[in-house]
């Protein structure tokens, strides 16, 4: 048994008679669609607006896709910003200890202590 499929007329048109205070099981009864389905619809509607009822759903499942995608991608540039980061400040450490270095008394890199020179 194949699912039955509605258009968007009309279930949107089912929904507009819910709205009006249509009795949900009388309408059910008129339209043969189970007051569940009907009460599906309805929400849709309410939640999605002028999006609901788009059609078979892979237009939805490519917006569910899309967002998933830009999430990712959201999530990478933050760690590469954080990477980017981290390596900026172990190239900083490092030239402060080239420069550290440098700067050492001459004592040590000649291989003399303080005690030879007295």
């Amino acid at each position: 048994m194949s699912k039955r499929r509605f258009t968007r007329e009309f279930k949107l048109t089912a929904v507009r008679r819910m709205q009006v205070g249509e009795p949900v099981a009388r309408l059910a009864r008129e339209l043969e669609v189970s007051p569940g389905e009907l009460y599906r619809w309805y929400h849709e509607q309410e939640k999605l607006g002028a999006g609901a009822f788009m059609g078979s759903g892979h237009k939805r499942s490519e917006a569910d896709r899309v967002a998933e995608l830009e999430r990712k991608i959201g999530q990478q540039v933050l760690e590469i910003d954080f990477l980017k980061r981290a390596l900026q400040r172990v190239e900083e450490q490092r030239q402060l200890r080239a420069l550290a270095g440098g700067a050492r008394s001459t004592n040590k890199s000649n291989g003399k202590s303080q005690r030879d020179e007295v």
